[in-house]
């Protein structure tokens, strides 16, 4: 972030925004309260959602379905928690905000691999939901940061992350330098499809930000519990490729409106 105390702006700044998927940020922000001075860095913070994942993928693969579905919720709520924190103690961070990203889809991988395993999806499918989740992740990031940079908000992420950004002073240029390389060979192909699929969007973005949020890990993370509670968790794929692909194409027609 290139502005000096982030702690007194929202994430979104001056503008108020309807968000699905931030139903636990509330939570994260008294969390993020509590560790205000506590010997814990944010990055340790997005290790423990990061080993949350792994551990909810084994749960899954034990047959512990529901459990499983329950601390995939409450993985989103502390994944809220290292953003807040950073913003708290005025310390953003390039490393941070790459790792977060990488973490969140080993993360991702790991979970629908176990669900492919235990529903028994084919390759092509499990393939094809990862795919799918990551693309809709990154369509409501699009539209996101846009709000933000509407808003003069957070402004640690950016929709072009192709160019190398220089180290905050408490990192060092060499670890941003490894992680944005990460990033860039990793990611940076969905950041690009994603906006060469959107318009300019409409003037004041509420539309596609509202629709998109709900493509969140938030808000998907409560309906794929929904699902586990109702053992309705074989409609997954309808969720993924069928609900969320519609959402997904009215963003986009808005969005080219």
């Amino acid at each position: 972030m290139g502005e000096s105390r982030v702690s007194n702006k929202q994430k979104y700044g001056t503008v108020d925004v309807f968000n699905f998927s931030e139903w636990g940020r509330p939570f994260a922000r008294i969390v993020a309260r509590f560790l205000e001075k506590k010997p814990i860095s944010v990055i340790q913070v997005t290790n423990i959602h990061f080993l949350l994942s792994l551990f909810c993928a084994w749960l899954i693969l034990e047959g512990y379905l529901l459990e499983s579905c329950f601390l995939l919720i409450i993985k989103g709520v502390i994944d809220a928690v290292d953003g807040e924190l950073a913003r708290i103690r005025e310390r953003p961070s390039h490393v941070g905000r790459y790792w977060d990203t990488v973490a969140d889809t080993i993360g991702l991988i790991a979970v629908m691999c176990a669900f492919g395993i235990v529903l028994e999806w084919k390759i092509g499918l499990t393939s094809l939901m990862i795919l799918a989740i990551l693309l809709q992740y990154t369509l409501f990031n699009h539209f996101s940061i846009l709000m933000r940079m509407l808003g003069s908000g957070d402004s640690t992420s950016r929709i072009d992350e192709r160019v190398r950004p220089i180290a905050q002073p408490w990192e060092r240029q060499r670890t941003v330098n490894v992680f944005h390389t990460i990033y860039v060979l990793f990611f940076s192909w969905q950041d690009s499809l994603v906006s060469s699929l959107c318009g300019k969007g409409s003037e004041n973005l509420r539309f596609e930000l509202t629709v998109s949020s709900s493509l969140g890990y938030g808000m998907q993370s409560i309906v794929i519990f929904l699902l586990a509670l109702t053992q309705n968790l074989v409609y997954l794929p309808h969720l993924v490729l069928g609900v969320n692909g519609f959402l997904v194409a009215l963003v986009l027609l808005r969005s080219r409106l």
